[in-house]
C-alpha cells in the first residue's frame, strides 16, 4: 500500500513522494496529508486515505493545472438545444371593406352636416331680420350681398354634405344589420341592394329607412324608442322640404318672407335629423354621443 494525498477541491489523487505537500499542483487546492510513517492516527482525525494498488501499477498521472477562466464556448452551427418558441399567431385584423370604411365616416359627416344646416338656419334668420329692418329703412347693398352669399353658400354645402352623410349612414346600416343578425346566428333577410334602394330613392326613403331600423330594433331592443323618434322626425323633415319647395312659387313679398322662415325651420329639422341619426348609431354601437363606451349604472341597496 502506498500513501496518496487527495485534493479537497478537484479530488485529484497525488502519490506521496518524500515529504507530504500542502497544495495541489493542479488547482492549488489544499491536499490531505498522511501521518508520519509508523504513527497510528485516529480515523476521525485523518485528512487522508490509503489506496491499495497491485504491485507494478503506476499511479494515475496528475491532471494539468487549470489555466484561469474557461474560454467562451463556440459552436460550428446554431445550437439546437434549448426552448423552442412557437411561431407567433397572426393577430393582424382583416382589412376593412369599402362599406366598413365608408361607415366609419358616417359620424363625422353627420356632425359636419348638422353644423352646416345650423349655419344655414342662422343665415336664413339673418335674412329675415334684414327683411324686417327693410320695412322702415333701406339696406346697404353690401349687407344684402353678404346675406345672399351666406344663404347660397350654406344652401349648397349643407345638402352636398348631407348626401355624403346619407350614403355613409346607409353603409353603416348595412354593417349594423349584418352584425346584429350574425350575433343571433342568422343572416340578414334583406339584401344590400334592397336596403340601399329603400334608403336612397326619393319618396321611398320616407318609409323604408324606418322599416329597416325597426327590424334592427327587433334584434337590438334598446333602440326602439329612439328609432320611433328618428322616423317621425325624418318624415316631418321630408314633408317640410316638399312644402318649402312648393312655397317658392309664390311671388308676393309676404310669401317670400314666410318662405325664409320656412327654410329656416327646414334647416333646424335637418339638424335634428342628423343628431338623431348619430344617436341611433351610437346606441346600436353601445357608445355615447361622443363615441366613448357607455358606462352602465349599477343600483345597490344602501345599508
Amino acid at each position: 500500500m502506498s500513501a496518496v494525498q487527495v485534493c479537497v477541491r478537484c479530488a485529484t489523487r497525488w502519490p506521496v513522494v518524500g515529504a507530504p505537500a500542502q497544495w495541489c499542483p493542479g488547482c492549488r487546492g489544499v491536499l490531505m496529508s498522511p501521518t508520519a510513517p509508523g504513527r497510528l492516527e485516529p480515523t476521525a482525525r485523518r485528512n487522508f486515505r490509503w489506496v491499495a494498488r497491485r504491485p507494478g501499477v503506476v499511479a494515475a498521472p496528475a491532471t494539468e493545472p487549470a489555466s484561469g477562466d474557461d474560454p467562451t464556448p463556440s459552436y460550428q452551427q446554431v445550437p439546437r438545444w434549448g426552448l423552442v418558441d412557437p411561431a407567433p399567431a397572426d393577430l393582424s385584423e382583416p382589412r376593412p371593406t369599402r362599406t366598413q370604411q365608408l361607415a366609419e365616416l358616417a359620424p363625422t359627416l353627420l356632425v359636419a352636416s348638422a353644423g352646416l344646416f345650423l349655419a344655414g338656419a342662422l343665415a336664413e334668420l339673418f335674412r329675415y331680420g334684414l327683411l324686417l329692418y327693410n320695412r322702415t329703412t333701406l339696406i346697404s347693398p353690401a349687407v344684402l350681398a353678404v346675406s345672399d352669399s351666406l344663404v347660397f353658400t350654406f344652401g349648397v354645402l349643407a345638402p352636398l354634405v348631407a348626401f355624403a352623410a346619407a350614403a355613409a349612414s346607409v353603409a353603416w346600416l348595412l354593417d349594423a344589420r349584418r352584425a346584429a343578425w350574425a350575433r343571433i346566428g342568422r343572416v340578414d333577410p334583406r339584401s344590400s341592394a334592397a336596403v340601399a334602394f329603400g334608403c336612397l330613392v326619393p319618396v321611398a326613403n320616407l318609409v323604408w329607412p324606418g322599416v329597416f331600423l325597426t327590424e334592427l330594433a327587433g334584434v337590438e331592443p334598446r333602440i326602439r324608442r329612439v328609432v320611433r323618434l328618428w322616423w317621425s322626425t325624418w318624415v316631418a323633415g321630408g314633408v317640410l322640404l316638399v312644402v318649402s319647395l312648393a312655397w317658392r312659387s309664390h311671388d308676393s313679398l309676404q310669401a317670400r318672407a314666410n318662405g325664409v322662415v320656412l327654410a329656416m325651420i327646414v334647416d333646424l329639422v335637418a339638424v335634428g335629423i342628423a343628431v338623431l341619426t348619430l344617436v341611433v348609431m351610437r346606441r346600436v354601437d353601445r357608445l355615447d354621443l361622443g363615441g366613448r363606451p357607455r358606462s352602465r349604472n349599477r343600483w345597490v341597496v344602501a345599508a
